[in-house]
């Protein structure tokens, strides 16, 4: 969290910087007490003439926040009839040449409390495609408009369901040699747990990482029988959502806030951004290597995906 609090403290004083726009879900609220990301928002509306914020009306587990914010800063929030659950924030600042951005893309939300308790990933990146889309994004949502076209951005509704599928069609077309590892917190969207399968039924090896609710079975011969599934559970709660598909120098990495059910595929606003930097890859590799490889935690399923 600290990273993203000084990225925000920075910019608000930086005077290239035209606007800030973030979406929040959900913030931490301390008795007599805002939280740090309300409050940083204080101050930069104080240096800055545009900064917009649109959360979700109420989060599935708490029922307090959203209305008291409304109050507390009044004219800026922006909702839609969906649950904007997507971690989005995007810098806006006029350069030598003109204008460009910095976009942040997280898989938990702007809350210092449960940030202490989650794993989660937030990518920080000054690629200019991805803060187009970023920019496009926020005008769909200040508008409504949940059907917009991106380049680069996963976004749900629209376009963020087709492209998984894609990509999950893509690997099955390479059969033994296609690659599918999934980190979420929960599987249940019914089209695709049947292109997993029939990935499975073409010889891809599917690896899933799922926390919390997996409605597809591993390991039923002629189904699911290259599907294994774990789940890692341990000190600190796994919350950060990445996508992998294919290997080596074909391999495409995504993370982001949406998990493979159909409230998020379907009916809530989600972002899942695409990682090009090779570091950045590289660390997620070794992310994803180390759960996989974990004999400890991991459960309640073996690698071959039968049942303990």
């Amino acid at each position: 969290m600290e990273p993203f609090l000084r990225l925000i403290r920075e910019a608000a004083s930086d005077p290239s910087v035209l606007s800030i726009q973030i979406t929040i879900y959900r913030l931490a609220q301390r008795p007599g007490s805002w939280s740090i990301c309300v409050r940083r928002r204080r101050t930069v509306r104080r240096s800055l003439p545009s900064l917009s914020c649109g959360p979700a009306l109420m989060s599935r587990t708490t029922s307090t926040g959203p209305s008291a914010w409304r109050t507390r800063l009044p004219g800026d929030l922006r909702v839609s009839d969906y649950k904007i659950h997507s971690k989005v924030c995007l810098i806006t600042l006029k350069g030598k040449s003109g204008i460009q951005y910095v976009t942040q893309i997280g898989t938990g939300n702007y809350n210092e409390k449960t940030s202490e308790q989650y794993t989660d990933l937030s990518l920080i990146t000054a690629d200019q495609g991805i803060g187009r889309d970023a920019a496009e994004f926020f005008k769909n949502m200040a508008v409504g408009n949940l059907e917009g076209s991106y380049h680069n951005l996963l976004v749900s509704p629209s376009n963020l369901k087709q492209i998984i599928l894609l990509l999950i069609g893509e690997e099955t077309a390479r059969g033994s040699h296609g690659r599918i590892i999934m980190k979420m917190n929960s599987l249940t969207d019914y089209d695709v747990m049947e292109k997993l399968a029939e990935a499975s039924r073409a010889g891809v090896r599917v690896d899933l990482i799922i926390r919390g609710i997996c409605c597809l079975r591993p390991g039923v011969p002629g189904h699911t029988e290259h599907i294994s599934v774990t789940s890692v559970v341990g000190r600190f709660l796994e919350h950060s959502r990445i996508y992998s598909f294919g290997s080596g120098e074909n391999q495409r990495l995504f993370l982001g806030s949406a998990d493979m059910m159909t409230r998020n595929t379907q009916r809530r606003v989600e972002v899942i951004c695409p990682v090009y930097a090779t570091h950045t890859k590289a660390r997620l590799n070794h992310i994803l290597d180390i759960l996989l490889r974990d004999t400890v935690k991991a459960g309640p399923w073996t690698v071959k995906g039968a049942i303990k």
